[in-house]
């Protein structure tokens, strides 16, 4: 009787859980909506959210991050080792990989993938190897993370082994080399035609590249000889639509033209959880949405007051409770709450419009006069940490307003918002930018984000000594704990000198169709297709 009553009970279960248990199959073409197009596909070059989760799919690093974590696993490195002075990386490579063009992984490039991106190119390689162009424009993640200063070369000492070498110890390199742009390219592929690689990708991942419509479609297809066994990929192709309208791509979803809707209103969110249809994969965000100054131009650069003034006279509760609705959470720092080094003695910004009245008038310009009218970048499409950019740029204009303040919101097409903001013109005032963590590590927001004296490719060109020595102190720290006292530290000098004004970390909810199984959010906000199949 209790062998039947258990049999019972694990068929019963089974029928609850079926969905989860069914067995993957392949075939079919997934149809992935999200906001905006690509900018480039060259994974050492680009920075954008957009790009990275195509990129995701066609390329791989030697390292990975783990499922729904920023633990590290192997990736096109079987293993590796590290010296114990923390300055030499030996990677023992994968044997039988190819790129998507037939060439063969192996030591060379890697030396050529990594190397391309050193200003001075002390690399060797194991083979013939090949004469690196020069470069086009500035490896923006490579430069605003210093890498320049941390390694000084990389050798490819046989066919599947490679050694970097640091000037100094580099607390998260190894985490590092798991980001976007330390995926590893084709070089034939890039040597046919190195200005055109970014619409030509070639990498070893589970998707290869097919074609790309501007701002309508980037299409992949499965990768058949792709290298893991273990699992997928499963999906026949990979549509990624570029659909602007955020209630435009959640009704594409309700109606079945794509499998998954990426940053939807908060509305739709509600009305996607009636859907017998649709399903919430959810994660929370290890993301920050933030509102910063042009500190190369006066007199944002100097005028402590007037930041603090702008900082008190933004409403971001009201911004959070309206605009992400539910969907995420106000920033007290630029970091998570969830991450390691997050200080919580930092109070935040109460709003405050007549204490910013009050710091505007000891700023020099009572009640906004002398001022003139400000410009206020806000960004064209959703990404994970703004769900609309427009409308929290009018809302943070109407705060402004009743202090005083004209503000006056500017848009562009999300690549040419990404290049102009780069370069810090004077026609910008304050901007709206964010971050979703590449792995897990503070460095790659508190670093990477604003240390303006690190690299003139930091967006928010803040340039503070302290600040600066702080980041090459974390870097150079092995203990957590240590680090995490240097983090915090950091933290409170943000709160103190008002270089950015955090606004919000978001959660993470895409509403996709039941037919899509297997998917599952990642922290870093990479989308990885890999194992995903559909009913």
């Amino acid at each position: 009787m209790l062998k039947k009553a258990t049999i019972l009970l694990v068929l019963f279960t089974f029928l609850l859980t079926g969905m989860a248990l069914a067995a993957p199959k392949k075939g079919g073409t997934l149809v992935w909506g999200r906001g905006g197009d690509s900018v480039g596909l060259d994974p050492a070059y680009e920075t954008d959210g957009n790009s990275f989760m195509v990129c995701d799919n066609i390329y791989e690093a030697l390292v990975a991050y783990k499922d729904e974590s920023t633990a590290l696993e192997p990736g096109l490195a079987e293993s590796w080792d590290i010296s114990s002075d923390g300055k030499t990386y030996t990677f023992h490579l994968r044997k039988g990989v190819r790129f998507h063009d037939g060439t063969e992984f192996d030591a060379d490039a890697v030396v050529f993938s990594i190397g391309r991106m050193m200003k001075d190119r002390n690399v060797k390689f194991y083979g013939k190897g090949w004469d690196i162009p020069a470069q086009e424009r500035p490896p923006e993640y490579w430069v605003s993370m210093e890498m320049d200063q941390t390694v000084g070369a990389i050798e490819a000492v046989d066919k599947y082994t490679v050694v970097f070498k640091l000037k100094r110890v580099e607390a998260p390199f190894l985490a590092n080399m798991g980001m976007d742009f330390a995926d590893i390219i084709s070089p034939t592929a890039f040597m046919k035609n190195p200005k055109e690689f970014l619409r030509n990708p070639v990498g070893t991942g589970p998707f290869k590249f097919v074609s790309w419509v501007k701002d309508d479609r980037i299409i992949l297809e499965r990768n058949e000889d792709y290298w893991d066994k273990s699992a997928g990929p499963y999906v026949d192709k990979v549509v990624f639509r570029s659909i602007p309208e955020n209630s435009v791509r959640f009704l594409e979803l309700k109606t079945g033209n794509i499998h998954i809707c990426q940053f939807p209103e908060p509305a739709d969110v509600e009305l996607a959880k009636k859907d017998k249809n649709l399903w919430l994969p959810t994660q929370p965000g290890m993301n920050i949405g933030y509102l910063s100054f042009n500190h190369t131009k006066e007199p944002w650069k100097s005028n402590l007051k007037l930041r603090k003034a702008i900082a008190h006279a933004i409403d971001r509760k009201a911004i959070v409770d309206n605009i992400y609705r539910g969907m995420g959470q106000v920033a007290k720092n630029p970091i998570p709450p969830t991450m390691w080094g997050y200080n919580k003695k930092v109070p935040g910004f109460k709003y405050d419009p007549k204490l910013a009245k009050k710091l505007l008038a000891e700023a020099g310009y009572p009640e906004g006069k002398g001022l003139g009218e400000i410009t206020l970048w806000s960004m064209p499409v959703p990404r994970p940490y703004n769900p609309d950019g427009r409308k929290i740029g009018e809302a943070m204009a109407a705060d402004l307003a009743k202090v005083g303040i004209k503000a006056k919101i500017v848009t562009f097409e999300w690549g040419t918002y990404l290049k102009r903001q780069r370069e810090q013109p004077a026609d910008m005032d304050l901007f709206q930018l964010g971050w979703t963590g590449d792995n897990g590590d503070p460095d790659n927001f508190l670093a990477v984000l604003f240390d303006g004296l690190a690299s003139s490719s930091i967006r928010t060109q803040w340039h503070n000594q302290r600040y600066h020595e702080l980041m090459v102190k974390g870097r150079q720290t092995i203990d957590q704990a240590e680090r995490a006292k240097i983090y915090e530290e950091a933290l409170q000098l943000i709160y103190d000198e008002v270089p950015v004004i955090s606004i919000a970390h978001s959660t993470q909810i895409w509403p996709a169709r039941k037919t899509l199984r297997d998917y599952k959010l990642h922290p870093t906000g990479s989308v990885r297709l890999k194992n995903v199949w559909l009913k």
